[in-house]
């Protein structure tokens, strides 16, 4: 074979050499694209371990020492409705105390049916909700005994607040199952696109939530002891051939 040949013979091969490596990087880049993305849920049911309630009451009248009078039996009279529903007075403290002279008031129109008024609000905190949740129930005997009770403003001031104050102890294994769901949906998409699935892309872990247990319109996560608590990852699996 003279050298023009043998020239020639090499170049070929290594334009085919070079055409090979580069189908294969063609091919390994293709693989590497080649990815879904699925979420995961998990999801428990739990229950409050705290409540808050503020209730809140009123005392009216011209004299402000005879407001202050009134303001103090009731306030009486609300720490023993608590100590009679098994609710630690110790554990409710004054959250606001508010006076109001109606008379310095320089928008005023005509004069108040009382010139002083006086509000406070009684935060009433217990790791039971069912005994605030009961004691809330009876919130009559409180306007029995003669407490002029106020809803304005405040948190809660429909009701107790419930909180879930434990959300920690949960996520490790929310977690785990939250994962285990997203693979267990990628399986399924690599099995009906005739895939393998590879190693995991990247993943977020997502956002914890607490939700009502009750999903009705107007229901809030806070006036409901029974909540749902929620996570969804998000996770991208290689698919191989």
């Amino acid at each position: 074979m003279d050298r023009t040949a043998l020239g020639a013979l090499l170049i070929a091969i290594g334009l085919a050499a070079g055409g090979w490596f580069v189908g294969q990087g063609f091919t390994r880049g293709r693989a590497a694209d080649r990815f879904v993305t699925v979420k995961g849920v998990s999801e428990r049911e739990v229950k409050a371990n705290l409540a808050l309630w503020p209730i809140g009451f009123v005392a009216a009248a011209d004299d402000l020492g005879q407001a202050q009078a009134q303001i103090t039996a009731s306030t009486a009279k609300v720490r023993e409705f608590l100590r009679f529903n098994r609710i630690d007075p110790d554990q409710a403290v004054v959250q606001d105390y508010n006076v109001t002279d109606t008379e310095a008031n320089t928008y005023g129109g005509n004069r108040a049916p009382n010139r002083f008024v006086i509000r406070q609000t009684i935060m009433a905190r217990s790791g039971d909700p069912d005994v605030i949740f009961a004691a809330s129930q009876k919130v009559n005997e409180l306007v029995n005994a003669g407490v002029v009770l106020s809803t304005e403003g405040g948190m809660g001031s429909s009701g107790p607040t419930y909180l879930f104050t434990k959300l920690n102890d949960l996520k490790p294994s929310m977690i785990a199952e939250a994962t285990a769901s997203a693979r267990q949906a990628a399986e399924q998409f690599a099995k009906d696109s005739q895939s393998a699935l590879g190693s995991i892309r990247q993943a977020n872990q997502g956002v914890f939530v607490i939700l009502p247990r009750d999903q009705a319109p107007g229901a809030s996560e806070e006036s409901q002891r029974a909540k749902t608590v929620r996570v969804v990852t998000t996770v991208e699996y290689y698919l191989r051939d």
